[in-house]
């Protein structure tokens, strides 16, 4: 018999449904007609132990006990899930093949292969344990990965990576959070100092942000338009380029903070003649824009519909689960493997049926077309999120549903469409010993463009610098002009922008950009970041409900405690620095080029040194803040619901 351990009962439901007819549901399992089983988790069937199983002079927070380090890992059965567990063991004993049917991505691998390990499967049975990866729950979707079964010790990397993230955030939340919250006892703070591996840095970004906000002052700064015209009296403007003899007066962004340097440069070029130098003329194209991985689906959907990372997730996982209309959406992949695109003329065709308006009044796709997005090298357990081949019913779906998906396969669409064409003009202009500069932009095709005609509008009306881009007349190398009343336009600085949901899974997903210690930017990838797709939602969500961030319309802003919290704190554990390292080495676990000791031994040696530093020092930043209002306050440390999985019985 073969079982097939499934993450949770909706996929159980997907992979019974396409076994040999009848099935027999029983209590916790489907039985199909050739005797093979179906069985299901319900999210995480185990957890790990609270520290008094390890000691229970543990159940009392006391300093002299830190750090609490286990030697051997233990982990528990969940109470309400017991029973659940109790199923998985008698049909494991039963199974001669064992199929992990986890979530594709590396929680789903951990959440089967901790059962499989508690239940004691050894031998043969566990060497031939095979995987299967479902990403979309459509039958037709079901069937074809069911022919492609791949052995399970394949992904004992990514099983190893997610079990060194559970273990480091219990030894770092638990161990951080117990001597903070001590120490904070000393100074009159009544509440829980929850300290995270991944939360805390989260919110440093985000007090830094606020506290930037409050100590900024504006500063005017200057630039100079030359107002320009051919013989034939055709004009355009130019804007001055400082040269490093005006560097002194100028601030670290290249801004111009001297009036008198600018109002001088407007004397010396008005009515004045002028040469263009420089003539640069070329035709330029742009790729489609990648499908969405769940981080780059919540950035654009809370600039477009204001909707938080959490809602985003939610959504998605209805039309994953619900509806069937998208596939797998936690995934961190913005690529497709190359053996879908056989799929693509059904899958344009579904989208096309449910949501003709994507397509009204432009250039059908064209599924012989194969953009970049179609690279096997780019794809390991999990793929883009995109439409499936089931034509979508939008008068049953919800508005945030419809707009989700709308969303989605438009950018899924984006790929069967040709590149978008240009031709840009770069022009400079020497006007008295000084430099000048403006750019042209001249549509040529629209391509994939059609499909969003906002993005459209708004890409072609400014450059790169935030410019307003202008046409311009037929021009030469070496052409005279003249140069007319030159123009001052004084600015101000502004301050730097609140974070918003947008902004600050931005940051989470590009973390490199906010590391401060030049060596270990160097190590991380641009694409390197704070915790993973699954749990990114409900970090950010977390920090709203132990009330150390508050939302202020769009803003998320820091609260008194959460400012007082970071600023009691080391500062290596309020930056990105180390914990951005950590999640690259745990990738690094993923790819097989590192090793679950090297990422936890310097982990437990510079959690030994936080908690002796912790200890040294009282957190004066929290004296006279209160704590917030219905912020529990127990003492014994709780390991917390998993925030990765929504571990329904859907």
């Amino acid at each position: 018999m073969i079982l097939y351990i499934a993450e949770k009962p909706s996929l159980g439901r997907a992979i019974a449904d396409v076994l040999p007819k009848p099935l027999k549901k029983g209590d916790g399992f489907i039985t199909a007609a050739n005797g093979d089983c179906v069985s299901w988790c319900i999210g995480h069937l185990l957890e790990q132990a609270e520290p008094d199983s390890y000691d229970a002079a543990y159940k009392s927070w006391k300093f002299e006990h830190l750090p609490i380090v286990p030697q051997q890992w233990k982990m528990k059965p969940k109470s309400k899930t017991r029973s659940q567990l109790t199923v998985l063991r008698g049909l494991v004993k039963q199974a001669t093949q064992l199929v992990n049917a986890g979530d594709p991505d590396r929680e789903g691998q951990l959440l089967v292969d901790e059962v499989i390990a508690h239940l004691g499967v050894k031998g043969n049975k566990l060497n031939q344990t095979q995987r299967l990866l479902v990403s979309d729950l459509n039958p037709e979707a079901v069937r074809r990965a069911l022919g492609q079964l791949r052995s399970n010790r394949e992904f004992i990397p990514l099983s190893t990576s997610a079990l060194a993230r559970s273990r480091a955030d219990w030894l770092y939340g638990m161990n951080m959070t117990r001597a903070y919250t001590l120490q904070g006892r000393k100074v009159g703070y009544q509440g829980v100092l929850s300290v995270g591996r991944v939360q805390t840095p989260l919110l440093g970004l985000v007090v830094r942000r606020d506290e930037a906000i409050a100590g900024f002052v504006s500063k005017p700064f200057y630039e100079v338009l030359a107002n320009l015209a051919t013989e034939k009296q055709e004009t355009f403007k130019a804007k001055w380029q400082p040269s490093e003899a005006c560097r002194p007066y100028m601030d670290e962004d290249g801004r111009v903070l001297s009036n008198g340097l600018a109002q001088n440069v407007v004397g010396r070029i008005t009515d004045k003649s002028a040469q263009v130098t420089s003539l640069q003329s070329r035709d330029k194209q742009q790729s489609p824009p990648l499908p969405y991985s769940l981080s780059a689906l919540q950035i654009d959907a809370a600039k477009r519909f204001s909707m938080s990372a959490k809602a985003v997730l939610d959504t998605c996982q209805s039309l994953y689960e619900k509806h069937k209309l998208l596939t797998y959406p936690r995934s961190d992949s913005r690529y497709l493997p190359k053996e879908q695109f056989v799929l693509a003329p059904n899958v344009i065709n579904a989208v096309l049926k449910g949501a003709s308006e994507l397509v009204e009044g432009i250039d059908r796709p064209d599924p012989k077309i194969k953009s970049k997005a179609w690279n096997d090298k780019k794809v390991d357990a999990h793929h883009a999120i995109v439409p499936t081949e089931k034509v979508a019913n939008l008068s049953g779906l919800n508005q945030a549903e419809k707009q989700i998906y709308l969303h989605v396969a438009r950018q899924y669409l984006a790929q069967f469409y040709p590149v978008y064409q240009y031709h840009e003009t770069e022009v400079e202009v020497e006007i008295e010993k000084g430099r000048f500069k403006t750019k042209a932009k001249q549509e040529k095709s629209l391509g994939w463009k059609q499909l969003f005609p906002k993005a459209n509008n708004s890409a072609s009306q400014q450059d790169n610098d935030g410019d307003d881009l202008q046409s311009l007349p037929s021009l030469i190398e070496g052409q005279m002009l003249h140069s007319g009343q030159g123009e001052l336009v004084e600015k101000h600085t502004q301050p730097p922008k609140a974070f918003t949901d947008a902004t600050l899974l931005a940051a989470m997903t590009g973390i490199s950009r906010y590391v401060t210690n030049p060596e270990i930017r160097k190590i991380l990838k641009d694409t390197d970041g704070l915790g993973t797709e699954a749990t990114r939602a409900g970090i950010i969500e977390l920090l709203f409900k132990r009330g150390f961030l508050v939302r202020q319309g769009k803003a998320i802003v820091s609260t008194e405690v959460g400012k007082g919290l970071i600023n009691s704190l080391p500062e290596s554990t309020t930056t990105p620095d180390m914990t951005a390292l950590w999640e690259s080495h745990l990738d690094a676990i993923c790819r097989k080029e590192a090793k679950y000791q090297s990422f936890m031994q310097p982990l437990i040696e510079s959690l030994t040194e936080l908690v002796t530093q912790a200890g040294s020092q009282l957190p004066t930043s929290l004296q006279g803040v209160k704590a917030p209002q219905g912020q529990f306050k127990k003492r014994r440390y709780s390991q917390k619901k998993k925030v990765t999985k929504s571990a329904k019985n859907s």
